[in-house]
């Protein structure tokens, strides 16, 4: 598995998504795109931006987003390194940091909020996905 974030960990990351069952069942009813924006931190010296179409259980796109992409998704995540590498590991959760503005989120809330067991399928197969950090 690769590390968190790079190049090689969005592949893998909608191979996990693809074949993930129990995601694949909790997501079905999921439509939206997200843009997800990681802010330089500890570890992470320069910014990652990724895109994701996400579509009622399966993972159609993945590709880093940079200043060649304009993007208009669904919700735009973006936080610290640290906040976003708390949320994966499970040590903080994603809920309420969007709630206390560790994590920003730009788009519809409420659509979150209604699809929290969604999220935290898709948090755990990130997590599952990932064996190191940055």
């Amino acid at each position: 598995m690769p590390h968190f974030p790079s190049p090689e960990w969005l592949p893998s990351l909608k191979d996990k998504l693809n074949t993930d069952e129990r995601y694949a069942q909790i997501a079905r009813n999921w439509e939206g795109d997200m843009l997800v924006y990681i802010e330089p931190d500890g570890a992470l010296t320069q910014p990652f931006a990724y895109y994701l179409d996400l579509w009622h259980g399966k993972c159609r796109e993945v590709y880093i987003v940079d200043q060649n992409h304009e993007v208009k998704p669904f919700l735009t995540l973006s936080g610290r390194y640290g906040i976003i590498v708390c949320v994966i590991k499970g040590e903080l959760d994603p809920i309420q940091a969007m709630l206390t503005r560790k994590l920003h989120v730009e788009g519809n809330m409420i659509v979150l909020v209604r699809n929290v067991p969604t999220v935290m399928e898709f948090i755990r197969c990130c997590r599952e996905n990932t064996d190191s950090y940055t």
